[in-house]
């Protein structure tokens, strides 16, 4: 067996077209802002490539860059001058922050109506509820891929490994909601019997950032895996799974080339949906 490759980049590509497409005909141009802080090179880049992205389309963009030493009051004070910033439409704090930045502080600061990546707890909390408000990116871009390939969700199986705020809780929660209807298990570095749910699982979802930490023979023979992790190597960025998976699965969203290039396009989506 070898899996369909699920290609984020040209789904991502073919969304980027259709929002383009949508801004020509917004009266008020959408702009996107993203506050940095620190310099660390994957966030770096990572920001550099949204506002790439925003070019593409025709959404505007506005940049603030903060050092390593600024404060959460200094950081809080940059989030506020975006909140009443009436040129941007909705914004991202890109994390993670520095140890010394209160990440909680800064994320109730963020007004909910430009939260772009829809983690203001006030979002989240409606989220939660079911009801309508913006979706964190990296599940609503996991969603997508699942949607366009196809991928059967009601009463499956998924294993979601990685607990975390931006991907593992969220998703477990909107893959369980109606109409998904998709039966979860959210695991982490403390379930015991983790080998055993990666047998049982018809959807993977690796996200906890550990290198080639799936490998082949891991998940059952015609799963869906679904690669999240960056982690960077001597050999440069890598997955959470071995590409050698895709030998077993049914379906494979590789790192790079699955998740991330739809993560970007969804963050266009969500600045349109706010502006709208």
């Amino acid at each position: 067996m070898s899996a369909v490759i699920m290609d984020g980049k040209a789904l991502a590509e073919r969304i980027k077209g259709e929002i383009t497409n949508q801004v020509l005909t917004m009266n008020k141009k959408p702009a996107l802002g993203t506050i940095l802080v620190g310099s660390d090179p994957g966030s770096i880049a990572y920001v550099d490539g949204k506002h790439r992205d925003c070019a593409q389309v025709g959404i505007k963009s506005i940049k603030v860059n903060l050092p390593e030493s600024a404060t959460t009051a200094e950081v809080v004070k940059a989030v506020n001058e975006l909140n009443q910033n009436p040129e941007c439409t909705g914004f991202i704090v890109q994390l993670p922050l520095p140890k010394l930045v209160n990440t909680e502080e800064v994320l109730l600061a963020i007004d909910p109506n430009k939260d772009a990546d829809g983690l203001n707890p006030i979002n989240l909390g409606k989220f939660v509820l079911g009801k309508n408000t913006i979706i964190p990116c990296t599940p609503k871009a996991i969603l997508a891929l699942l949607t366009e390939y196809k991928i059967k969700l009601s009463g499956t199986k998924v294993l979601i490994i990685g607990r975390g705020t931006t991907v593992g809780r969220p998703l477990s929660i909107l893959l369980s909601q109606k109409p998904n209807n998709a039966t979860v298990t959210l695991a982490h570095s403390a379930t015991s019997n983790l080998s055993e749910l990666m047998k049982q699982a018809d959807i993977v979802v690796a996200a906890i950032g550990s290198a080639h930490f799936i490998k082949l023979g891991m998940v059952k023979d015609g799963a869906t895996v679904i690669d999240v992790g960056i982690t960077r190597t001597d050999q440069g960025l890598v997955g959470d799974v071995d590409p050698a998976v895709a030998q077993s699965a049914s379906a494979f969203a590789p790192m790079p080339g699955g998740v991330g290039p739809m993560t970007r396009a969804m963050l266009l989506n969500n600045i349109i949906e706010l502006a709208k």
